[in-house]
Protein backbone atom coordinates (compact mmCIF):
# COMPACT_ATOMS: atom_id res chain seq x y z
CA UNK A 1 0.00 0.00 0.00
CA UNK A 2 0.90 3.15 -0.93
CA UNK A 3 1.52 5.75 2.06
CA UNK A 4 0.84 9.67 1.55
CA UNK A 5 3.59 12.14 2.59
CA UNK A 6 4.28 15.41 2.52
CA UNK A 7 7.46 17.15 1.75
CA UNK A 8 9.44 19.90 3.23
CA UNK A 9 12.54 21.47 1.86
CA UNK A 10 14.27 24.42 0.10
CA UNK A 11 17.58 23.89 -0.96
CA UNK A 12 19.44 22.32 -4.11
CA UNK A 13 19.84 19.49 -2.01
CA UNK A 14 15.94 18.54 -1.33
CA UNK A 15 15.22 18.74 -5.35
CA UNK A 16 17.22 15.34 -5.93
CA UNK A 17 16.02 13.65 -2.84
CA UNK A 18 12.17 14.65 -3.73
CA UNK A 19 12.46 13.52 -7.24
CA UNK A 20 13.86 10.37 -5.55
CA UNK A 21 10.62 10.18 -4.07
CA UNK A 22 8.34 10.87 -6.80
CA UNK A 23 9.59 7.61 -8.62
CA UNK A 24 9.49 5.65 -5.47
CA UNK A 25 6.15 3.40 -5.60
CA UNK A 26 5.77 3.16 -1.35
CA UNK A 27 5.38 6.90 -1.20
CA UNK A 28 3.17 9.87 -2.70
CA UNK A 29 3.79 12.96 -2.17
CA UNK A 30 0.41 14.37 -1.83
CA UNK A 31 2.14 18.01 -1.10
CA UNK A 32 5.38 19.84 -0.95
CA UNK A 33 6.08 22.85 1.71
CA UNK A 34 8.73 25.30 0.08
CA UNK A 35 9.84 28.70 0.52
CA UNK A 36 9.84 31.31 -2.15
CA UNK A 37 13.11 32.94 -1.55
CA UNK A 38 15.29 32.75 1.35
CA UNK A 39 17.99 35.04 3.28
CA UNK A 40 19.80 32.28 5.56
CA UNK A 41 20.63 29.50 2.62
CA UNK A 42 23.42 30.14 0.36
CA UNK A 43 22.25 26.94 -1.39
CA UNK A 44 18.56 27.64 -1.39
CA UNK A 45 16.12 26.53 -4.02
CA UNK A 46 12.39 26.87 -4.54
CA UNK A 47 10.96 23.33 -5.18
CA UNK A 48 7.46 25.11 -6.42
CA UNK A 49 8.44 24.60 -10.29
CA UNK A 50 8.66 20.87 -9.13
CA UNK A 51 5.22 20.98 -7.05
CA UNK A 52 4.12 22.83 -10.24
CA UNK A 53 5.28 20.48 -13.01
CA UNK A 54 3.40 17.35 -11.11
CA UNK A 55 0.62 18.73 -10.37
CA UNK A 56 1.09 18.74 -6.18
CA UNK A 57 -0.38 21.22 -4.30
CA UNK A 58 2.58 23.44 -2.50
CA UNK A 59 2.76 25.57 0.46
CA UNK A 60 5.04 28.81 0.64
CA UNK A 61 6.23 29.36 4.21
CA UNK A 62 7.27 32.92 5.14
CA UNK A 63 8.98 32.78 8.58
CA UNK A 64 8.79 30.68 11.11
CA UNK A 65 5.34 31.13 11.55
CA UNK A 66 4.15 27.16 11.58
CA UNK A 67 0.32 27.83 12.50
CA UNK A 68 -0.55 28.19 8.71
CA UNK A 69 1.41 25.09 7.98
CA UNK A 70 0.23 22.91 10.07
CA UNK A 71 -3.29 24.04 9.29
CA UNK A 72 -1.99 23.18 5.68
CA UNK A 73 -0.64 19.85 6.52
CA UNK A 74 -3.43 18.94 8.34
CA UNK A 75 -5.76 19.53 5.16
CA UNK A 76 -3.42 16.94 3.15
CA UNK A 77 -4.74 13.98 5.42
CA UNK A 78 -0.82 12.69 5.03
CA UNK A 79 0.71 10.98 7.20
CA UNK A 80 4.26 11.07 7.25
CA UNK A 81 6.44 13.91 6.29
CA UNK A 82 10.05 13.79 4.92
CA UNK A 83 12.25 17.35 5.70
CA UNK A 84 15.42 17.79 3.64
CA UNK A 85 16.89 21.33 3.59
CA UNK A 86 14.86 23.28 6.75
CA UNK A 87 16.11 25.85 8.62
CA UNK A 88 13.77 25.85 11.00
CA UNK A 89 12.99 22.93 13.63
CA UNK A 90 9.40 21.97 13.29
CA UNK A 91 6.49 22.63 16.57
CA UNK A 92 5.70 19.92 17.96
CA UNK A 93 2.01 20.86 16.52
CA UNK A 94 3.33 19.71 13.48
CA UNK A 95 5.22 16.81 14.68
CA UNK A 96 2.83 15.27 16.43
CA UNK A 97 0.05 15.46 13.42
CA UNK A 98 2.10 13.14 11.89
CA UNK A 99 1.04 9.32 12.85
CA UNK A 100 3.96 8.09 10.94
CA UNK A 101 6.34 10.75 11.82
CA UNK A 102 8.72 13.28 10.86
CA UNK A 103 11.84 12.04 8.95
CA UNK A 104 14.87 14.47 8.98
CA UNK A 105 18.14 14.69 7.25
CA UNK A 106 21.37 15.95 8.89
CA UNK A 107 24.83 15.39 6.46
CA UNK A 108 27.09 14.58 9.80
CA UNK A 109 27.50 11.21 11.95
CA UNK A 110 24.78 12.03 14.53
CA UNK A 111 25.12 12.42 17.40
CA UNK A 112 28.38 14.30 16.90
CA UNK A 113 28.44 17.52 14.85
CA UNK A 114 24.46 18.47 15.24
CA UNK A 115 23.64 21.89 14.61
CA UNK A 116 24.47 24.31 11.83
CA UNK A 117 26.30 24.43 8.81
CA UNK A 118 27.31 20.74 9.33
CA UNK A 119 29.13 20.37 5.53
CA UNK A 120 31.16 23.78 6.12
CA UNK A 121 32.40 22.54 9.74
CA UNK A 122 33.52 19.37 8.98
CA UNK A 123 35.54 20.61 5.99
CA UNK A 124 36.89 23.92 7.92
CA UNK A 125 38.04 21.43 10.69
CA UNK A 126 39.66 19.19 8.32
CA UNK A 127 37.66 16.10 9.30
CA UNK A 128 38.33 13.04 7.28
CA UNK A 129 34.75 11.75 7.25
CA UNK A 130 31.40 12.40 8.38
CA UNK A 131 28.00 11.27 7.48
CA UNK A 132 24.51 10.82 5.85
CA UNK A 133 21.60 10.90 8.74
CA UNK A 134 18.25 10.17 8.19
CA UNK A 135 16.36 10.38 11.88
CA UNK A 136 12.81 11.21 13.16
CA UNK A 137 12.31 14.24 14.03
CA UNK A 138 12.12 15.59 17.68
CA UNK A 139 11.88 19.15 18.86
CA UNK A 140 15.68 19.19 19.47
CA UNK A 141 18.30 19.86 16.59
CA UNK A 142 19.14 16.61 15.34
CA UNK A 143 18.59 14.22 18.60
CA UNK A 144 15.68 12.34 17.43
CA UNK A 145 16.49 8.42 16.53
CA UNK A 146 18.17 7.30 13.72
CA UNK A 147 16.98 5.34 11.00
CA UNK A 148 19.43 5.13 8.25
CA UNK A 149 23.44 6.37 8.58
CA UNK A 150 25.99 6.00 6.03
CA UNK A 151 30.22 7.14 6.38
CA UNK A 152 31.37 9.67 3.86
CA UNK A 153 35.00 10.09 3.39
CA UNK A 154 36.09 13.45 2.97
CA UNK A 155 39.57 13.25 0.77
CA UNK A 156 41.84 16.18 0.83
CA UNK A 157 41.02 17.35 -2.55
CA UNK A 158 36.94 17.70 -1.84
CA UNK A 159 35.55 21.02 -1.37
CA UNK A 160 32.27 22.21 -0.27
CA UNK A 161 30.76 21.15 -4.08
CA UNK A 162 32.18 18.13 -4.24
CA UNK A 163 31.08 16.94 -0.66
CA UNK A 164 27.89 18.15 -1.18
CA UNK A 165 27.45 16.03 -4.73
CA UNK A 166 29.25 13.22 -2.41
CA UNK A 167 26.57 13.45 0.25
CA UNK A 168 23.51 14.13 -2.26
CA UNK A 169 24.07 10.72 -4.08
CA UNK A 170 24.69 8.78 -0.66
CA UNK A 171 21.27 10.31 0.82
CA UNK A 172 19.88 9.06 -2.67
CA UNK A 173 20.95 5.24 -2.30
CA UNK A 174 19.16 5.82 1.43
CA UNK A 175 16.32 6.95 0.81
CA UNK A 176 14.44 4.85 -1.43
CA UNK A 177 14.75 2.31 1.94
CA UNK A 178 13.54 4.56 4.36
CA UNK A 179 10.45 5.14 2.30
CA UNK A 180 10.13 1.32 1.96
CA UNK A 181 10.45 1.29 5.57
CA UNK A 182 8.20 3.82 6.72
CA UNK A 183 5.82 3.05 4.70
CA UNK A 184 5.54 -0.67 5.72
CA UNK A 185 6.12 0.19 9.38
CA UNK A 186 9.40 -1.14 9.14
CA UNK A 187 11.56 1.44 10.17
CA UNK A 188 14.38 0.40 12.59
CA UNK A 189 14.90 3.30 15.14
CA UNK A 190 18.06 3.80 16.83
CA UNK A 191 18.22 6.09 20.33
CA UNK A 192 21.15 8.53 19.61
CA UNK A 193 23.59 8.47 22.67
CA UNK A 194 23.41 11.96 24.26
CA UNK A 195 26.42 11.20 26.10
CA UNK A 196 28.50 11.44 22.84
CA UNK A 197 26.38 14.33 21.20
CA UNK A 198 28.06 17.38 20.38
CA UNK A 199 26.55 20.72 18.31
CA UNK A 200 28.46 22.63 16.01
CA UNK A 201 27.08 26.22 16.66
CA UNK A 202 26.39 28.96 14.17
CA UNK A 203 28.39 30.46 11.56
CA UNK A 204 28.88 34.03 11.26
CA UNK A 205 30.77 36.53 8.80
CA UNK A 206 33.66 36.93 10.97
CA UNK A 207 33.87 32.83 10.66
CA UNK A 208 35.00 33.36 7.14
CA UNK A 209 37.74 35.85 7.38
CA UNK A 210 40.93 34.60 6.35
CA UNK A 211 43.42 35.83 9.35
CA UNK A 212 47.16 35.21 7.19
CA UNK A 213 48.56 34.33 10.80
CA UNK A 214 46.75 30.93 10.38
CA UNK A 215 48.30 28.30 9.38
CA UNK A 216 47.93 27.21 5.52
CA UNK A 217 46.07 24.56 6.27
CA UNK A 218 43.92 26.22 8.04
CA UNK A 219 43.41 28.68 5.50
CA UNK A 220 43.02 26.56 2.68
CA UNK A 221 40.58 24.06 5.02
CA UNK A 222 38.02 27.44 5.28
CA UNK A 223 38.50 28.20 1.48
CA UNK A 224 37.15 25.04 0.12
CA UNK A 225 34.41 25.09 3.14
CA UNK A 226 33.14 27.84 2.14
CA UNK A 227 33.15 28.04 -1.87
CA UNK A 228 30.23 27.73 -3.78
CA UNK A 229 27.38 26.64 -3.43
CA UNK A 230 28.04 28.58 -0.44
CA UNK A 231 29.03 32.46 0.33
CA UNK A 232 33.02 32.16 0.07
CA UNK A 233 35.88 33.03 2.27
CA UNK A 234 37.06 36.18 2.24
CA UNK A 235 39.92 38.25 3.17
CA UNK A 236 40.28 42.03 3.73
CA UNK A 237 42.07 44.53 2.32
CA UNK A 238 41.32 48.63 2.95
CA UNK A 239 38.33 47.62 3.97
CA UNK A 240 37.15 45.69 1.25
CA UNK A 241 35.97 41.87 1.65
CA UNK A 242 37.40 39.95 -1.00
CA UNK A 243 36.49 36.53 -1.84
CA UNK A 244 39.05 33.50 -1.98
CA UNK A 245 37.51 31.01 -3.98
CA UNK A 246 40.06 27.97 -4.72
CA UNK A 247 43.80 27.75 -3.19
CA UNK A 248 46.48 25.46 -2.55
CA UNK A 249 49.44 24.44 -0.56
CA UNK A 250 52.84 26.27 -2.28
CA UNK A 251 54.80 24.71 0.67
CA UNK A 252 57.60 26.41 3.42
CA UNK A 253 59.18 29.64 2.56
CA UNK A 254 62.42 31.44 3.97
CA UNK A 255 62.48 31.94 7.70
CA UNK A 256 61.48 35.35 8.89
CA UNK A 257 58.52 36.37 6.69
CA UNK A 258 55.71 38.34 7.73
CA UNK A 259 52.24 36.35 7.46
CA UNK A 260 50.49 38.03 4.59
CA UNK A 261 53.22 39.29 2.83
CA UNK A 262 52.83 38.67 -1.23
CA UNK A 263 55.62 36.51 -2.24
CA UNK A 264 54.86 35.92 -5.76
CA UNK A 265 52.53 37.05 -8.23
CA UNK A 266 52.12 34.97 -12.09
CA UNK A 267 49.62 35.37 -14.00
CA UNK A 268 46.95 36.15 -11.53
CA UNK A 269 47.79 33.39 -8.95
CA UNK A 270 48.90 35.13 -5.79
CA UNK A 271 51.10 33.11 -3.51
CA UNK A 272 50.95 34.36 0.40
CA UNK A 273 52.49 33.61 3.40
CA UNK A 274 50.75 32.38 6.34
CA UNK A 275 52.54 31.57 9.73
CA UNK A 276 53.77 28.25 8.65
CA UNK A 277 54.23 28.21 4.72
CA UNK A 278 52.69 29.72 1.87
CA UNK A 279 49.44 29.75 -0.10
CA UNK A 280 48.81 30.08 -4.00
CA UNK A 281 44.86 31.95 -4.17
CA UNK A 282 44.03 30.36 -7.80
CA UNK A 283 40.47 31.78 -7.79
CA UNK A 284 39.73 35.40 -6.26
CA UNK A 285 38.13 38.33 -6.74
CA UNK A 286 41.24 40.90 -6.21
CA UNK A 287 40.02 43.34 -8.88
CA UNK A 288 43.30 45.25 -8.80
CA UNK A 289 45.98 42.42 -8.21
CA UNK A 290 48.83 42.99 -5.14
CA UNK A 291 52.18 43.53 -6.52
CA UNK A 292 55.15 41.02 -4.91
CA UNK A 293 55.98 42.41 -1.69
CA UNK A 294 53.01 44.16 -0.88
CA UNK A 295 51.11 43.08 2.14
CA UNK A 296 47.46 41.74 2.39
Amino acid sequence: MTMRIAFIGCVQFSLPIAERLLANDCVKIAGIVTRAHSSVNADFLSLSPLAVSHGIPYFEAKGNDQSAMKAWLEGLGVEAVICVGWSYLLSREILDLMPNGVIGYHPALLPRNRGRHPIIWALALGLRKTGSTFFVMNEEADAGDIVSQVVVKISESDNAATLYVKLCATALEQIDEVARNLASGQLKRTPQDTDLATVWRKRSTKDGEIDWRMTASCVHNLVRALTLPYVGAHCVLAGNEIKVWRTEPAGSQPAGVEPGKVLAVENGTITVNCCDGALRLLDHEFETVPAEGDYL
